[in-house]
């Protein structure tokens, strides 16, 4: 008798509890179908250990010639230039220079692009604002 009252009991909390439902499951996103608890079982948590080798490394083997260089510099073009050469000038150098060039000719300086002057008119209303 006592068991079947116990049975009687265990069964009469299910049906409740299948129906009564805590109120945050109610409404939210717990109420959803598709929710998941935040907090993983034990069992689910970490099916293997991360120091386990489930499969053996792979190790590509090629003649190096035929594999692409991945490294940048290798292929930057911008380091592929020639060396900047470096003039060291000597003093004899510098005075040989300065006595072939004296002064300035207008063809060394670049052409002066505004070549007339500017006529402002000085009727105009508010100054030309207006």
């Amino acid at each position: 008798m006592a068991k079947s009252a116990a049975t009687a009991t265990s069964s009469l909390v299910q049906t409740l509890r299948r129906y009564i439902k805590k109120p945050w499951e109610i409404t939210g996103p717990c109420a959803h179908p598709e929710y998941l608890e935040s907090v993983p079982k034990a069992t689910e948590y970490r099916i293997r250990c991360p120091a386990t080798i489930d499969q053996e490394a792979i190790i590509p083997t090629a003649d190096p010639e035929n594999v692409y260089n991945i490294l940048y510099h290798a292929r930057d073009q911008r380091r592929n230039r020639p060396p900047i050469r470096r003039h060291v000038l000597k003093k004899e150098d510098v005075v040989q220079m300065t006595s072939e060039k004296k002064t300035f000719e207008e063809s060394d300086f670049p052409k002066v692009y505004l070549t007339t002057t500017v006529e402002e008119d000085e009727n105009a209303c508010g100054g030309g604002y207006e």
